[in-house]
């Protein structure tokens, strides 16, 4: 195999990058792709590229998107408003529907399309089609069909994985009855690192990273450095919830939890195959 011939332009270069390869074969590295990056168009084909380059190079990536930009834009397009309780969107009936609409019927497909169209097999694997997510409804019910993985089927994931197929998967899932919930995407993210024991966690955000209180960014942080930035407000609104799923995937067993700044092309190999990484590691 000559990686040169699919190694993209603007990646790492790929004599620092070899040295990183071997280290993360047939490692499970979950992907999250979030935030504004995804009304990018030349990001997120950066995203597509990594995920399908990472599978060609013998690692397994898992890709779990979330849709914030693109649900936002439809819900003000129909005049519907948004509220948020910490950093998590109120979701009724109404707005249900339209996230259904854009995760599923939009973002999905598409990204499952652009991976393929960079070499490498994926799948979407949603509440319709290969649903891993059997929820309850989250804690607060003034959030609405909000919910929270209970139980994720792990078998049908990783029969993905292990036909070399890179899996897309979107935040939502089933309840006992059969409702459709949306899950936080970082939330599913974690919890699929965590079922799975999943090498690293990568968390795409249109931010560096995980900044101090003078703005600095902070390259590595613990656990407990973590916790005490959320209990000292260093650590803010839509950051928490971030915050909370990498440290109960370090919890859960995940080796390495990285908030990568998605802003960046080619950040996941920026990340994987490279020495300046890009963003903050947090570990135990």
């Amino acid at each position: 195999m000559d990686i040169a011939e699919f190694w993209p332009q603007g990646a790492p270069p790929l004599e620092e990058a070899k040295k990183y390869i071997e280290k993360y074969q047939n490692k499970k590295i979950i992907l999250k792709y979030g935030g504004q990056v995804m009304a990018s168009d030349q990001l997120s084909k950066a995203f597509a590229q990594d995920a399908a380059v990472c599978r060609r190079i013998g690692i397994k990536p898992l890709v779990i998107h979330g849709g914030g930009p693109q649900i936002q834009q439809k819900l003000k397009a129909l005049n519907i408003q948004s509220k948020f309780i910490l950093g998590l969107r109120v979701t009724d009936e109404n707005v249900i529907k339209i996230v259904e609409e854009v995760l599923l019927n939009e973002i999905n497909p598409d990204l499952v399309k652009t991976i393929q169209q960079y070499g490498a097999k994926a799948t979407p694997v949603t509440v319709h089609n290969n649903n891993i997510f059997n929820v309850i409804q989250a804690m607060n019910p003034e959030l609405g069909f909000v919910a929270d993985p209970e139980e994720i089927n792990v078998e049908t994931l990783l029969s993905i994985v292990d036909q070399n197929i890179v899996p897309v998967i979107a935040p939502m899932g089933k309840d006992a009855k059969g409702q459709i919930y949306n899950i936080n995407a970082d939330t599913a993210a974690g919890t699929v690192a965590n079922k799975i024991k999943a090498e690293r966690l990568l968390l795409m955000t249109d931010v560096p990273g995980v900044n101090d209180k003078n703005g600095n960014l902070i390259s590595k942080l613990t656990v407990a450095e973590a916790e005490e930035l959320i209990k000292n407000e260093t650590i803010t609104g839509g950051m928490i919830p971030k915050i909370k799923t990498c440290i109960s995937a370090i919890k859960g067993g995940v080796k390495g939890v990285v908030i990568i700044d998605g802003r960046k092309p080619h950040a996941v190999l920026y990340e994987l195959c490279s020495s300046e990484g890009a963003g903050t590691l947090i570990v135990e």
